[in-house]
Parts: structure tokens; sequence; C-alpha cells
């Protein structure tokens, strides 16, 4: 009996052992796409410096760059991770990839103006969609990096208003507006991604005041624009007189 105990035991040790080795392995890994992720966000982060936002295009293309490290991170995570145990470890990328998801959904923003689909995410992380696939982007990460796009957008407009860009503030209210509206869509069974979404009307509220705030100032684009014009045909009467 001692000794049948002793080996159930000893290889319980072993299997420990083993799983502890391989956690440290991803730590790791993850710590260098973690790395890339800080990398790229600083990167970013200059779209709300004056200047910053004539030099989008060139920005993207910078953190774009990033991406490459990122991927490759990804790729020896798949291969230390069958799909099968993929739920028993994500804990130890989780968050780098939410914020990754934002990250990439905030390029394609920028380049694009439009919402980055989960399909575009995964392909620019080099990962799955689907979990029998391999190692994927899990939805819920893709909607949470999501989620912090709002509030990157709710800082830059405040930032265009301050260095004199007032038409951006305008296009992403339309953007937001539309996420949350996307957002409500949903029936979220994830308390955390749950109270996320709820921070989700303030970055809205937020963007909202700020168009107010152009409006009753007469910035508003289409409003200088009809002052302008009605500048001109005034200007145009008293000349004909």
């Amino acid at each position: 009996m001692s000794y049948s105990v002793n080996n159930i035991f000893t290889a319980f040790q072993e299997y420990l052992n083993s799983d502890q080795d391989l956690r440290e392995e991803i730590r790791t890994i993850v710590k260098d796409i973690e790395q890339s992720s800080r990398e790229m966000l600083t990167t970013l982060q200059r779209i709300h410096s004056e200047g910053g936002q004539k030099e989008i295009a060139a920005i993207c293309s910078d953190a774009r760059k990033l991406l490459g490290p990122v991927r490759g991170g990804f790729a020896k995570l798949s291969e230390k991770i069958p799909y099968q145990t993929y739920y028993r470890y994500n804990d130890h990328w989780r968050f780098a990839t939410q914020r990754l998801t934002f990250l990439v959904s905030l390029i394609i923003y920028l380049e694009t103006s439009k919402l980055a689909t989960r399909e575009e995410a995964a392909q620019a992380l080099g990962v799955q969609i689907e979990r029998e696939n391999g190692f994927h982007l899990d939805l819920e990460d893709y909607l949470f990096g999501l989620l912090q796009l709002s509030s990157e957008l709710s800082r830059l407009a405040v930032n265009s208003v301050t260095y004199g860009d007032y038409a951006r503030p305008i296009e992403l209210s339309r953007f937001v507006t539309e996420l949350n509206a996307g957002f409500r869509l949903l029936n979220l069974k994830n308390d955390n991604l749950r109270k996320r979404f709820d921070a989700l009307k303030y970055d809205v509220k937020k963007i909202e005041e700020v168009v107010y705030d152009l409006t009753i100032r007469g910035l508003k684009p289409e409003l200088v624009a009809q002052q302008a014009s009605s500048h001109e045909e005034h200007a145009g009467v008293v000349l004909q007189q």
C-alpha cells in the first residue's frame, strides 16, 4: 500500500513540476509580448500631441511594425498550449490580449474610420478565430479591447479641440455612439465586461459635451461654413450697392 501511495504522489509531483515549468515559459513569452504592447501604446500616444494628428499615417505605420514581435510571441504560445488547455492558462495572456486588441482596433480606426472586426484583430495578432483551430482571440477579450478603444477616442476628442481640429470630435461622436448602440444589442453575462460596458456611456457623454461646446461657440465645421457663406453673400450685396 505504501509503495502504491508513494508512486501516486510522486506522479502528482512530476505533473505539478511540469505544469509549473510550462507556466514559467508562458510568463516569459507573455512578458515579451507585453513589452511590445507598451511600445505600441507609447507610439500611438503621439496622436494626442500637438501636430500628432497630422502624422497619423506615419504613427500607425510605426505601430504596425511592432506587431511582428507580437505575432511571434503568440506563435510561441500556440506551440506550447494545445487548444484543449487554452482556458487553463489564459489568465497569463488575457490582459495583454485585451490591450493589444484595443491597440489594433485604434490603428484600424485611425486608418479607416471603421470598427475593427474580430477577424481583422485576430489576423493582426496572428491568432485564430475559432478555438478548434488553435490559439485564438477570445470573444470577450475582443469586446474588452473595443471598450478600451472608446475611452481612448473620448480623450482624442478633447485633445483634437485643443489643437484646433474641430471636425474630428464630430466623427468620433458618431462612431462611439454607434459602438454604444452595438453593445446594447448584447446580453452580457461576464460581470467585469458588463461593468466596463456601463462606463461606455460616460465616454459617449464626454464626446457629446465636446460637440455641444463646439456648437454653442459656433466652431462646428458646418456652422463655420454657413457663417462664411453668409458673410460672402452679404459682402457681395454690399459691393453691388
